[in-house]
């Protein structure tokens, strides 16, 4: 067993099954992205650059997609509860996963302008 879905476990049943959507987002969107755990939470570089990092907790999921990424989608995340470079995704609701996808399609093609 790989340490992301050691890291799953850890969560009960409906929460594992978001973050394993979210991973599921990643690895779709940027298949190249190397996976590990770092600060304690999935984390995808690519071209040994921060792609993403998602985690949960007892209340809501973070998805960390770096300032750049939350501020393209400043309007988008509005209603979401933020920090820098962070956004929460409250568990008593779906994660918006189309926008999840778009986050992380920007950070992808913003990587690999650079």
């Amino acid at each position: 067993m790989d340490v992301i879905q050691n890291y799953l476990l850890q969560f009960p049943k409906d929460v594992q099954e978001k973050l394993a959507k979210i991973r599921s987002i990643v690895q779709a969107v940027a298949p190249d992205a190397i996976e590990s755990i770092s600060y304690g939470m999935p984390a995808y570089k690519l071209n040994k650059k921060p792609l993403v990092y998602f985690a949960g907790y007892k209340n809501h999921i973070g998805l960390y997609a770096t300032p750049s990424g939350q501020a393209h989608f400043k309007q988008e995340l509005a209603g979401y509860k933020q920090g820098k470079g962070s956004v929460q995704f409250p568990l008593t609701e779906e994660p918006p996963y189309e926008l999840i996808t778009q986050i992380i399609k920007f950070k992808k093609e913003e990587i690999e302008r650079k």
